[in-house]
């Protein structure tokens, strides 16, 4: 492997590692340091650890065992080491052990977060990855054709059905799609039903086949228009003219050298995408009733079970800086000169 290219990695892998970090201690100040600056006392963030029931001095004594009262510095390494050598929480009647990693500990449930978003995390990715594909697909294969075929019906068309499709939001288009397909016509699951892979291919692809569908609709569009522009602007070039000379078969000039000098700001956009859906898809998920991040995110959020809400946001950063991370390795291959 040359030396340059190994260079691009580790750089890149070390900024991978700072951003990680920054969301860290983003995430944290969001969920400890504003609810401070915004008037809470170390007595109201114990609230949410308590009964209704419970005296000031129970309520004084919880903020104590669980730190409310150290410095910001202090609770923050606390919490990070908890995400990997796992953490106490001992808020009064007893002392509850997180395991490593530690991302939080649901005092409603009396459980830890982390195996909670185990369990939902391969009905996100399933849905992500099965969408994404689906979408990247359309969207390449569509904007393509659009851009040979400029002006010509199949164009027009195109580009109205996409414009519809990044118009229209997902719980218009899901609650619209489930009522006609999977009611009305019966040929898609009803939704809330997901099955491992690994347990039945067949009926794992039929549960997220209408999901997976709706939600490529929305981001295929937008993928479609862009792969369109880029195609405009690329098979204009110079060296588009100079592969026609050279008499290569306008597939190869198409595929090998248009598509590929389009593809930089697609994968961009693209690694961000993927990288928030593993995060979550909330309306999606909530749509087709589907127990993924996203759908836990929103109980969080509705049972004021905030630990819950910070673990799903912290996984789902990670897994946008990952995305990120591929995405920028994936630049030296489409285009070598970022590697400089």
């Amino acid at each position: 492997m040359p030396a340059t290219v190994i260079a691009y990695i580790i750089r890149r892998l070390f900024a991978a590692i700072v951003l990680l970090f920054v969301v860290s201690a983003v995430t944290f100040s969001i969920f400890f340091v504003t609810p401070k600056l915004l008037g809470a006392t170390p007595e109201t963030l114990a609230t949410r650890y308590v009964g209704r029931t419970s005296t000031p001095d129970t309520i004084r004594a919880t903020a104590e065992k669980l730190g409310f009262y150290d410095p910001v510095v202090v609770q923050y390494w606390n919490w990070v080491k908890g995400i990997f050598v796992g953490a106490d929480y001992d808020y009064g009647p007893a002392v509850e052990h997180c395991p490593a990693p530690c991302l939080g500990y649901s005092f409603r449930t009396n459980q830890p977060v982390w195996p909670d978003l185990l369990d939902r995390i391969p009905v996100t990715l399933s849905l992500a990855v099965g969408a994404a594909v689906l979408w990247l697909l359309a969207g390449l294969a569509v904007g393509t054709l659009s851009a040979l075929r400029k002006g010509t019906i199949f164009d027009r068309v195109a580009m109205g059905v996409s414009l519809a499709g990044v118009s229209l939001p997902i719980f218009f288009t899901g609650l619209l799609s489930l009522s006609v397909f999977s009611y009305n016509l019966g040929w898609t699951a009803v939704g809330g039903a997901y099955t491992p892979f690994l347990e039945n291919p067949g009926e794992w692809a039929y549960n997220l086949l209408l999901p997976w569908i709706t939600l490529a609709l929305l981001f295929s569009a937008q993928y479609a228009r862009l792969t369109r522009a880029g195609m405009l602007e690329t098979m204009n070039e110079d060296f588009i003219r100079t592969a026609r000379a050279k008499g290569l078969p306008e597939r190869t000039v198409v595929v090998r050298h248009g598509l590929r000098g389009a593809l930089t700001p697609i994968l961009t956009i693209f690694g961000l995408d993927v990288g928030l859906l593993l995060g979550g898809a909330i309306l999606t998920e909530s749509a087709f009733s589907l127990q993924g991040l996203g759908k836990y995110a929103i109980e969080g959020i509705l049972n004021y079970d905030l630990p819950k809400v910070m673990g799903v946001t912290i996984l789902a950063a990670f897994f946008v800086v990952v995305a990120n991370l591929i995405v920028d390795l994936l630049y030296a291959v489409v285009d070598p000169r970022v590697r400089k």
